[in-house]
């Protein structure tokens, strides 16, 4: 499967306005080929709550990947067992988690970074289940905490670490 149609990534609207109630941040991140032939690798998502999406690819091309990827993604990918999966499924999987979410909870989608929004749009291939809503968060992350969880920690550029590098550095 080629990500032919990526770029542009399926314009469904993504609510951005509160609904009432709580909130519940949830925080993601992915990896992906190369920023000229982007095809994704690895999403993840934390919640504050704890609660984790974690899913890995076994059909992107790693033709496509750049020397970066090759060294330092690829050899992070697997420590998950029961993770990889083909592209169809992973889009399953992760809606079927979506879902899962309380939309009671006010589930807010936190970003920091446009192409992992626009990869998870894509792998998603349809609007937010409801409840959703996104937020970007850009700027908004302390760098001396996200450091330290790193220091702590390791796995820095590897999705599931990224998140939950994110969630524990979101200065609110």
């Amino acid at each position: 499967m080629t990500d032919t149609g990526f770029h542009g990534a399926l314009l469904w609207p993504l609510p951005v306005e509160p609904q009432g109630g709580s909130t519940s941040r949830y925080f993601i991140d992915t990896e992906f080929t190369d920023f000229r032939q982007c095809q994704l690798i690895s999403l993840a998502i934390v919640g504050e709550n704890g609660d984790e999406f974690y899913g890995e690819r076994t059909d992107f091309d790693p033709a496509w990947c750049s020397d970066f990827v090759r060294v330092v993604v690829l050899p992070q990918l697997g420590q998950f067992e029961g993770r990889a999966m083909r592209f169809e499924r992973l889009r399953e999987t992760l809606f079927a988690w979506l879902v899962s979410v309380p939309a009671a909870a006010g589930p807010l989608l936190c970003y920091d970074y446009e192409t992992d929004l626009n990869l998870f749009r894509f792998l998603l291939g349809a609007p937010l289940p409801r409840g959703w809503r996104i937020e970007n968060i850009a700027g908004r992350r302390d760098w001396e905490r996200r450091a330290a969880y790193f220091a702590r920690h390791g796995g820095e550029h590897h999705a599931l670490h990224d998140a939950r590098a994110n969630a524990y550095a979101f200065a609110g």
